[in-house]
Formats: C-alpha cells, structure tokens, sequence
C-alpha cells in the first residue's frame, strides 16, 4: 500500500511503479491498483487542465494517468477495474441497497462502504492472480475523501495479516536554502496523521530536490518510528525511468521480499539500466513541435511525452519537444526550426485554427507530421479544404457543415451520455501494403486503443482518395478509418486511435520509431 504525505504530486504513482518494476527483476509477478478519492466515476469528464492525461486501458475504462506509468514501469496490460475511484464504490453499494442485498440494514461508511473497497482489491488480486497487489491511494494524508480508502486498508491489513500487507507511506523532506538545511518536521507530521488512522508505515520513502545524509535518516527513522533501512531516499532524478535503479540501490527490493517473507531470485535490472543510459545518451537530436490545447500543463501529453523518448532512445537520439499554443493562427516563425511535428487528440473546437495551420504548413513544406486522433481530423478536414472541397469540417465544430468529411456514426447519435458516445478501448485495425503504417509495424493486423466520438466520413472516401489522400488503415470489415496518409509527402500520417499508450520504455511503439526517424532524415536534409 503506497501512501503520499505533506504535499500532493510528490510522485506516489513513480514510487509505486517502481517498487513494481524492482520486484518484476526478482522474477516476482505484479500487478497494480489506483485509488482516486474523487466522486467522479472515472477519469474521462475530468478537465485535463486538473487532472493530467486520461489513459485509456485496453477494455475502454478512461483511468487516472498514474495506471500509464504502471503498465510503462511493470510492461504489463492493466484492466479499467485497476482504477477504483469513490464514485465506482458509491455507486456499487447504493446499487446493491437498492436491490435489498443488504436486508434492510442502515447502510453506512463502515462496514459498508470499507467492504466494498476491499472486495474490489481482492477482486483484482484473485483475478490477476499476481503474487504483489500495489496499491497506491491519491491524495494526501489527512485529506477527508480519502479516510475510508485509509481505513478500508486498515482492515485489510488485520484481516490479510501482518505478513501480506505492508505500508509505504512518500513524503517530502524539503530543503531550506535561507538555513542550508533539510527539514524533517513534515514528514514527522505527515507520519503522525497516518498513525492517527491506525496505520504505522513500514517504508518512508523521502522525496527531495537533493540527496539527503545518513543524519537525516537517523532523525526520519527515530521520530517516525520505523527501521533505519527503511528510510529510503528518493531525490530528483535526471527522468524518471531512473528512480528505480535509485531505489534499488537502497535496497527497497531486499526489504520489501523480507518483510513479506517472499523467495525469489537474485534481482536483474540490466535490461532497465541500458534503457536509463540510453535516454542520457544519443547521437544526435531533433526538434519536435506539439500543437495542442493543453499545452500549458505537460501532463495532459504525458504518454505522447514518454512514447517520443522511447522512440528517440531506440534511435540513438534526444526529442527536443517544444510546446506550441494551438488556441490561434499560428505564426510560422515559430515553427519554421522544427524537424517534425505533432497534432494530438483533443475534443472541442478550441485550438483547431492553429492545428489546421500546421497542417497546411506540412504540406506545403514537406514537414514530417504525426496526427492522432482529433490531430488526423485535423489533417483530413485541411487536406479537404486544399483540394477544392470549401467549407470542409467537422461536425463536432459545425453541425451544418457544407462538407462533413468527419462525423459521428449513426450508432451513437442515440445516445446520450457523455462517456457512452465513445469508441473505447482496444481495436483491430487492417494495415494496407506499401504504406507508411506497415512498414513501420512490419504486420497486417495490429491492434491499438480508442477514444473518441467522431469519425473520417465514408461519403467522402473515394473523392478524398482521389486528390491522394492514402486510406492506410481500416477496421477488418472495411468500413471505418482508422490511418490515412499523403502521397508524395516524407512523412504524414494521421491515426483514429492513441498509439501512445501501449508505448514502453524497453518496446518503443513503431509508429512513434517510424516518425522520429523521419524527424532525423528531415534534419539531415535541411542542413547538410
């Protein structure tokens, strides 16, 4: 169990991760948990502004952005259950007391509401079958909503016994320039506040800008009552795939298999530590411009961010990534420099002005550009536009569009909740020969996950093909787009789907290797 204290975004989900990733080098199988105390029932009407990126899993659940980091770290495939949420547990008790499951009884926190925590946890550990459930609450320590999720694992760890469950609680030890020194009192504070709820932390891992010294240890271990090896330091790191070599190196492996009394066999982090050496060094480097709608706050890119790295290090490169406001007309100064450039997904029609200007901008500039999702409605409703077709749109921005190259399918205009509008999750997608997607996935079928409502217009399909706009991806029946392409273009490929997510730091995702590449040819072009 992974707890967080003093302040929020310390890095509980890295943590968690990996301690999952040095128990995956001991050969131990493992699987992973988000709790968000949020009355939301998932992650997908949440502001990306507030919340960061929305993962989507492979079963169509739209999950909080720490399961992202998971399935990086551990390289495994997570289900939407691996995201318990508030309103997911609300909801389940209120259904069963509407049913008369609980005879009649005053429904209340605890039992309740606490057992059904614990079943949902127990449900994913039955299920997966994994030998070490992480779960890591969101939040802080002492915050209201998140006090049955708290209790709920005070139970449980009564009930699994002492043996089988154990506590890492991620605090922040800050450091005071003015004074020239760490100060310990709120992680004894934020301790203090989780043994008020009955729980004594096994592990403290201490988060800081700087390493800290064995005297702080000492001092951490004394007022905070747990061992002196299992105060563990966490300082900033040069990314985050190094934290856990950090970690291992002070010994968070070897104390957690102890305390849990596992065997298993000598731990083997080589794979992972020549990936942390490739991401700091490379060859050369290129430029690569985002125009998106959230740009302000990296987080609401986070898997796009990571997938770019994973491709770079595959190559031998370092991605410069440079963030471009996509709310107006684009000034062409500002992207003149760039090797490549990126159009994510997005809903709304706020930032579009500035996406369709990069997308004429790759046209007639021979750019390399990578569209995904609203980024390749962006590059079939542009391209339309250049080839004759006036008044070109889509209709989640103007429902009487003279041309509406991108739409919502017939299916889904029924239905009227927001999160049942969508495609969701894992689909198979059709790749076409000689095209730029299957060269680059060297296979006929692949399977990617969705998120979206709208789709590529089949009316328009032929006439677009026509003017050369490439239909390089389909479902297997042949009826929805999923990739289109340019002819006579370097590279220009726009996808229905998020390729981003299944992306991993040990398996870069092809499309993204493909498009980096020609980030690099696009370089070596321009200047010799």
């Amino acid at each position: 169990m992974v707890t967080g204290g003093v302040v929020s975004s310390i890095g509980k989900g890295i943590t968690a991760a990996s301690i999952g990733r040095i128990l995956r080098s001991y050969g131990v199988d493992v699987t992973a948990i988000k709790i968000d105390p949020y009355l939301n029932w998932d992650s997908g009407t949440l502001n990306p502004y507030q919340h960061g990126e929305v993962f989507v899993t492979d079963d169509g659940m739209e999950t909080d952005l720490d399961l992202g980091h998971y399935e990086r770290f551990l390289d495994v495939e997570l289900s939407g259950e691996s995201n318990i949420t508030t309103g997911k547990v609300y909801s389940a008790v209120i259904n069963k007391e509407r049913k008369g499951d609980f005879l009649g009884a005053c429904v209340q926190i605890i039992p309740h509401i606490t057992d059904e925590i614990k079943s949902m946890i127990r449900e994913i550990s039955s299920k997966t079958q994994a030998e070490v459930v992480l779960v890591e609450v969101g939040g802080t320590v002492g915050d209201i909503e998140s006090q049955p999720f708290l209790e709920a694992l005070r139970q449980l760890r009564n009930e699994e016994g002492h043996d089988n469950v154990m506590f890492v609680h991620v605090t922040y030890v800050p450091y005071l320039k003015a004074a020239g020194e760490f100060k310990t009192k709120p992680t004894q504070h934020s301790t203090k506040e989780l043994r008020s709820t009955g729980i004594n932390a096994d592990i403290i891992v201490c988060r800081s800008e700087l390493p800290i010294d064995s005297h702080i240890k000492d001092k951490i271990a004394h007022f905070c009552d747990v061992e002196r090896k299992a105060v563990l330091n966490a300082p900033d790191a040069h990314s985050i795939y190094e934290v856990p070599l950090i970690l291992n190196s002070e010994d968070m492996g070897e104390y957690v298999l102890d305390r849990l009394k596992i065997k298993a066999h000598k731990p083997d982090l080589y794979e992972w530590s020549r990936i942390v050496e490739s991401l700091k060094s490379y060859d050369s480097r290129v430029s690569v411009g985002i125009i998106g709608k959230y740009v302000e706050l990296e987080d609401a890119y986070i898997s796009i961010r990571e997938a770019l790295k994973h491709a770079a290090a595959q190559l031998g490169t370092k991605v410069d990534i440079e963030w471009v406001r996509a709310e107006d007309t684009i000034n062409m100064d500002r992207i003149r420099h760039f090797d490549a450039m990126l159009i994510p997904g997005g809903f709304g029609e706020r930032g579009i002005t500035g996406k369709l200007d990069a997308v004429r901008y790759s046209v007639e500039n021979d750019i390399p550009l990578f569209g995904i999702c609203l980024g390749m409605h962006a590059m079939v409703i542009e391209f339309a536009r250049m080839n004759g077709f006036e008044g070109a749109n889509s209709t989640e921005f103007d429902k009487n569009a003279k041309h509406p190259v991108i739409d919502i399918m017939l299916e889904q205009k029924k239905i009227k909740n927001m999160g049942g509008t969508m495609r969701l999750g894992s689909y198979p997608c059709k790749l076409k020969e000689g095209t730029i997607a299957r060269n680059a996935y060297k296979q006929d079928l692949v399977d990617e996950r969705h998120r979206h409502r709208y789709e590529y217009n089949n009316e328009y399909r032929q006439e677009l093909e026509d003017k050369g706009l490439i239909i390089s991806g389909v479902s297997p029946d042949d009826f929805l787009v999923e990739m289109v392409e340019l002819k006579d273009h370097p590279w220009f490929l726009g996808c229905q789907f998020h390729p981003e997510f299944k992306s991993r730091p040990n398996n870069a995702h092809p499309i993204f290797v493909s498009f980096v590449q020609a980030a690099v040819d696009n370089r070596k072009n321009r200047i010799g």
